[in-house]
């Protein structure tokens, strides 16, 4: 890779990174600065910097990190939340994390130590997503308790804080954060209901939603 389709290519996911953060905001996702976002482009992760809006960031704020956290590029402090991202891109062959203080999903994490399997949607990342336990954020201790959660998953709860999701994009990374924070608003209304109890798919059932799912993917 030339130097200058190197840098094109950091500039386009910046420009997509920046574009996805103020997603996260637009839809309700995230409050003022809360939330951050990361993608990769080869050994550099492109993140978004520390209590900056969103709607200020401009190109020339652009901050990337190595995997071990040494930032190569920018002014701005990267998110305090920096060791979750690293955590995933260590450990997963994701490019690109989506992390947000989503108001249901939150709610969610307080109540279950799992999200019920209420809709289908859940084997889009790998099954019953679960809460990581609780520690302070922005610790190793909340990177390595968010990495229990997600074994085997592309989602999680953490517990009194929010949601981690990644994905091969970052479309991907913010779809199943929607997706996420949807079935939690789902489960929470019918739960809500006096005298009545959700019904839940079974792992036969959502097994067999992934498999169609997969299928649409190789197909599509």
């Amino acid at each position: 890779m030339t130097d200058q389709v190197r840098q094109d290519a950091i500039e386009q996911a910046w420009e997509d990174l920046v574009a996805t953060a103020r997603r996260t905001a637009a839809e309700g996702l995230v409050v003022g600065t809360s939330g951050n976002v990361s993608a990769r482009v080869g050994p550099l992760v492109l993140v978004t910097p520390s209590a900056v809006p969103y709607d200020r960031l401009t190109p020339e704020d652009a901050v990337a990190v190595d995997l071990d956290g040494n930032q190569l590029l920018g002014e701005l402090a990267p998110t305090s939340e920096l060791p979750l991202h690293l955590e995933v891109y260590r450990n997963t062959q994701a490019g690109a994390v989506v992390h947000t203080h989503a108001v249901h999903a939150t709610a969610v994490s307080t109540l279950v130590p799992e999200l019920p399997p209420i809709h289908y949607m859940a084997a889009a990342m790998g099954g019953t997503v679960r809460v990581a336990r609780y520690a302070l954020y922005g610790t190793d201790e909340l990177a390595a308790n968010m990495l229990h959660a997600l074994r085997g998953r592309t989602a999680c709860l953490l517990q009194n804080h929010g949601t981690v999701a990644y994905g091969e994009t970052l479309d991907q990374a913010y779809d199943r954060t929607a997706q996420l924070e949807w079935m939690c608003r789902l489960w929470l209304t019918a739960a809500s209901l006096p005298g009545h109890t959700p019904s839940l798919l079974s792992g036969s059932q959502l097994q067999e939603a992934a498999e169609k799912l997969q299928g649409y993917g190789r197909r599509g």
